[in-house]
C-alpha cells in the first residue's frame, strides 16, 4: 500500500472524525461490513443517490459546495419520510488523488454530517470520472412513516419554504453571469446548499397523511403522489411561495416557471387532513420554517390549475429525468 493509495485516502480524510460516535454504531468503518443497532418498534428508511460530474453537478462547483449537496439531497429524502437521519456510506470516485480538494471535501462533508449528528459507517474509493454515490439510512416509529401513497381526497396541499430559486440559481451559474448583487448571491446559494427540511419532516410523521421532496420539480413530484395515491389535485398558482429575491432578479412568467418545473429545491411538498391542519400548526409554530397551503386534493386523477380563482392552462418543460428524449 503506498501512501497515496485507496486506504491512505479513508484513513486520512474520511477515518479521522474527532466527533463522538453514535451508540448505536456497533462497528464502523475498518470492517468489510459495518453494524448498528435498531430499537423496537423503529423502522430502517434507506435511500441512494448517485451524483455524476456534468450530469447532476458542473465541473466548477467547489468541492465543500459538492459535499455539502450530496449529503443534504440525501437528508431530504429521509425527510420526506419522516425519517432522522442516522447513518450515512459514500462511494467516491475520482480521476486523481488531489489532497486539496480532499481536504476541502472531507472537511465539508464532516460538518453537515456533524450538524444533523450523522455517522459516515462506511464506503469505498476508486478512480474514474468524478462520481458520487451516497447511501443514508433513517429511523421512523413504524406508525409515522411518511409515504407517497396515502394522500386522500379533500388533504390540503402544502410545500415548505419557497420554489423556483434553485432553478433560478442554476441559471445563473449556466449563463457563467457575474454575481454582482445580494439577491443573485442567495438565489446562487440555494442552488449549491439547499436545505434539507428534517425536523419538518420529523415533526409532520404521524401528522400528515402524504409527503415527498421536491427534487425535480412541483408538478413533476407532486405528481408521483397523485399517481401512488390515485388521485387528482388542484393548484392555486396565486399561492405559490416565490421569494422577494426571485422575483427581484427575473419577470414574474419566469420565476413561475421555475417555481413549477425547475426542481432542486429540496422543499417538501405534504398533504394534511382538515381535522390534522390545527394540530399541524401547533408543531410547526416554532420550528421557523415558512411553509404554505397551495391547493387541495381532488377526486379526479387530474392535475390541475387556478389563478384569481379562475382555471388556466399551464404549459410547462417536465422535470428532470435521466432517460428523457431531448
Amino acid at each position: 500500500m503506498t501512501d497515496n493509495g485507496e486506504f491512505d485516502i479513508i484513513r486520512r480524510y474520511f477515518a479521522c472524525s474527532n466527533r463522538q460516535p453514535r451508540r448505536d454504531v456497533l462497528l464502523s468503518i475498518g470492517d468489510d461490513c459495518a453494524i448498528t443497532e435498531i430499537k423496537p418498534n423503529r423502522r430502517l428508511a434507506m435511500t441512494t443517490d448517485t451524483l455524476v460530474e456534468g450530469t447532476h453537478f458542473l465541473p466548477t462547483i467547489s468541492p465543500a459546495d459538492l459535499a455539502y449537496k450530496a449529503v443534504a439531497v440525501n437528508l431530504s429524502d429521509l425527510a420526506a419520510m419522516g425519517a432522522e437521519p442516522a447513518w450515512l456510506s459514500l462511494a467516491l470516485t475520482m480521476p486523481n488523488i488531489d489532497h486539496q480538494w480532499l481536504t476541502e471535501f472531507s472537511q465539508s462533508f464532516f460538518a453537515i454530517l456533524d450538524h444533523y449528528n450523522v455517522e459516515l459507517i462506511g464506503g469505498d474509493t476508486t478512480k474514474g470520472k468524478l462520481s458520487l454515490t451516497i447511501t443514508a439510512h433513517g429511523l421512523v416509529a413504524k406508525e409515522k412513516i411518511l409515504c407517497r401513497h396515502n394522500a386522500k381526497v379533500g388533504d390540503w396541499i402544502y410545500v415548505s419554504g419557497t420554489l423556483g430559486d434553485s432553478a433560478a440559481g442554476l441559471d445563473l451559474l449556466l449563463k457563467q453571469m457575474p454575481i454582482e448583487n445580494a439577491d443573485q448571491q442567495y438565489l446562487l446559494q440555494r442552488h449549491l446548499r439547499p436545505t434539507p427540511r428534517v425536523l419538518m419532516g420529523m415533526e409532520l410523521a404521524g401528522i400528515a397523511n402524504a409527503a415527498i421532496d421536491l427534487s425535480d420539480g412541483l408538478i413533476s413530484d407532486l405528481q408521483h403522489i397523485l399517481d401512488r395515491s390515485q388521485c387528482g389535485a388542484v393548484i392555486e398558482l396565486d399561492k405559490l411561495p416565490l421569494s422577494e429575491q426571485l422575483l427581484r432578479q427575473y419577470p414574474p412568467e419566469q420565476a413561475l416557471q421555475f417555481a413549477l418545473a425547475g426542481g432542486e429545491d429540496y422543499e417538501l411538498c405534504f398533504t394534511v387532513s382538515e381535522p390534522q391542519r390545527e394540530k399541524m400548526e401547533r408543531t410547526l409554530k416554532y420550528l421557523g420554517v415558512a411553509y404554505h397551503c397551495i391547493g387541495q386534493i381532488r377526486a379526479n386523477k387530474q392535475l390541475q390549475f387556478t389563478q384569481h380563482h379562475q382555471p388556466v392552462e399551464v404549459t410547462v418543460s417536465h422535470g428532470f429525468d435521466h432517460f428523457s428524449e431531448k
